[in-house]
Parts: C-alpha cells; sequence; structure tokens
C-alpha cells in the first residue's frame, strides 16, 4: 500500500524508509519470479534431453550429443550450462517428473535447494527435505516481514543521512 503526504506532513524518515520498502519488495518480488523461471527452464531442458537424446538411457552417442551441447552452451551462455549442469537438469526432471509439482515448488524453493533435493537417493528422504526447506523459507520471510527489526533499527541506528 503506497502512503500519499502532503508537502508539510511529510515525515522525511518515514519517507525514506517508505522508498526503501518499496524497492525491497520489487526487488523480492523480481528474485522470485527469475528464480522460477530458471528453475522451470532447467526441467524443461533437463527432460527435453533425456526424452530426445538419451531416450531414458546412458548411451554412448547420447552422452556424446550431450558433450557437444554442452560446449556449445556454455561457450554461448556460461558454466551453468556445462556438462555437470546438464546432468544435473536431466536428474532433476527425472526426480520431479511432474512439471506441475516444480512449478508449485519453484515458487517457494531456490535452484540451489532443488540441486541438494536431486542429490538425494530416497524419494521420502527429497520430500522431507523440500518441506522442511519450504517450512523454513516461510518462518524465514515471516521474521523478515516483521516489523519489529526495522522499528528497533529506527530508533538505535545513528542519523546517517542528517535527516
Amino acid at each position: 500500500m503506497i502512503k500519499k503526504y502532503s508537502p508539510q506532513m511529510v515525515d522525511t524518515k518515514i519517507f525514506i524508509d517508505d522508498i526503501r520498502r518499496m524497492i525491497d519488495e520489487a526487488r523480492s518480488t523480481v528474485a522470485a519470479t527469475v528464480n522460477t523461471g530458471l528453475t522451470l527452464l532447467h526441467w524443461h531442458i533437463g527432460k527435453r534431453i533425456n526424452e530426445e537424446i538419451l531416450d531414458g538411457s546412458r548411451a554412448k552417442y547420447g552422452k556424446q550429443i550431450l558433450a557437444t551441447l554442452s560446449q556449445e552452451l556454455s561457450n554461448e551462455y556460461g558454466k551453468g550450462f556445462n556438462y555437470s549442469a546438464l546432468t544435473r537438469m536431466i536428474r532433476f526432471a527425472e526426480v520431479f517428473p511432474q512439471k506441475e509439482i516444480v512449478a508449485t515448488l519453484s515458487q517457494q524453493l531456490s535452484w540451489g535447494h532443488f540441486v541438494i533435493l536431486i542429490a538425494l537417493k530416497e524419494p521420502l528422504q527429497r520430500e522431507f527435505y523440500a518441506e522442511f526447506c519450504r517450512i523454513s523459507l516461510k518462518s524465514h520471510r515471516r521474521r523478515l516481514n516483521r516489523t519489529s527489526y526495522q522499528s528497533r533499527h529506527r530508533h538505535c541506528k545513528p542519523d546517517l543521512y542528517g535527516i
């Protein structure tokens, strides 16, 4: 919610804090959107490689194409698409075969969380840690959204801006 101020009533410190909050919220929204997009991209790449190149198996031919693909992509897009990154994407699509689940979880977990989860062997272990990460992130967000830090910080912080 954007507060409206008349020029006579503006408390500069509150005004600056509101602007900071707007910037932080926008950054957070953008980061979440980018994370979801990249996570889904990684899933789609892994699924497509597995279905069209590897055909569900680890044939020598498929590995050669994967090596060529990784070299081409990493030259153009960086190390996020090297051989080991592509194999993680393939594993990701194998471990999480349903796009809907990936789409839902990617709104709450980062690609880094998924990398950890796909390394786990047992499905129940993955489910447990996915839920643990999800709950942990929610509690961190709740703590960060509380205003107690901001109000305490406002009272203890020296006036750096001379305002």
